[in-house]
């Protein structure tokens, strides 16, 4: 159910669950988890990607394969898998990339959005679609919480609206949008082969950067990247930097 293809240093994870429309089931969930984990620990892997088969990225968790009511340890066990999918995409030093076509709701809007970059054909559709269901989109709020302006994830999370691409992306929740799946394809492939050539130390310590500088105020987070200069021009790194360029 989730289709793992690796090539030029870049992971891709497939939901295959086209009858379903990729509706994440407990079974995809742990594959989810082992395949972003094997990814993580490759050194042969330099960037991430997640994406849906059949023309849609995914219509969110199976509710079908739900357990029955007041097992609370059984439901206890299957959250703790579902957010450990989040918490390992939150902690990763490898970017991670979401190519979104057709529908993401739901479940399948949360993984979109816990990625570092979303790149989306225009006629995408997302949303968090819990609360038309009578209850909150308790993993995604969070999410949105970190990565949107405090009114936008609000509406996004409560609403229980489908929301554009081009929305998404005018609130600056999108990166790319593409018209038609061969330019999303194209952009995809392009966009993530970028990320791929880059040093992956850099990019780890970009990361780091970036997410401290988000929780932090700015003095220290300018002290961190003083730091990160000192320590890359001891070890020799910039000195280097510095000869390529005068070569060229």
């Amino acid at each position: 159910m989730i289709e793992i293809r690796s090539r030029e240093a870049v992971t891709w994870l497939i939901l295959n669950r086209p009858e379903r429309r990729n509706a994440i089931d407990r079974k995809m969930i742990d594959a989810l988890n082992a395949g972003i984990e094997k990814a993580i620990a490759s050194s042969d892997c330099r960037c991430l990607v997640i994406s849906g088969a059949k023309g849609h990225f995914s219509a969110g968790r199976d509710l079908s394969s739900a357990g029955p009511a007041k097992d609370l340890p059984g439901y206890l066990d299957r959250d703790d898998a579902w957010t450990h999918i989040f918490k390992l995409l939150g902690q990763t030093k490898k970017p991670t990339v979401a190519v979104v076509e057709g529908y993401a709701v739901a479940g399948g809007f949360t993984l979109a959005m816990a990625c570092d970059f979303v790149l989306a054909e225009r006629g995408a559709k997302f949303g968090a679609l819990e609360m038309r269901n009578r209850f909150p989109a308790s993993i995604n709020t969070p999410i949105l919480a970190k990565i949107a302006g405090p009114r936008v994830g609000l509406e996004l999370a409560m609403t229980g609206s489908i929301f554009s691409a081009e929305r998404l992306h005018a609130v600056g929740l999108i990166n790319h949008l593409a018209s038609g799946r061969d330019q999303l394809v194209g952009l995809a492939e392009e966009f993530v082969g970028r990320l791929a050539a880059l040093d992956a130390d850099a990019v780890a310590m970009t990361k780091e950067l970036h997410r401290a500088a988000m929780t932090m105020p700015l003095a220290n987070a300018l002290d961190m990247g003083k730091f990160a200069n000192a320590f890359l021009a001891a070890s020799g790194r910039i000195g280097e930097a510095e000869k390529r360029y005068q070569e060229k």
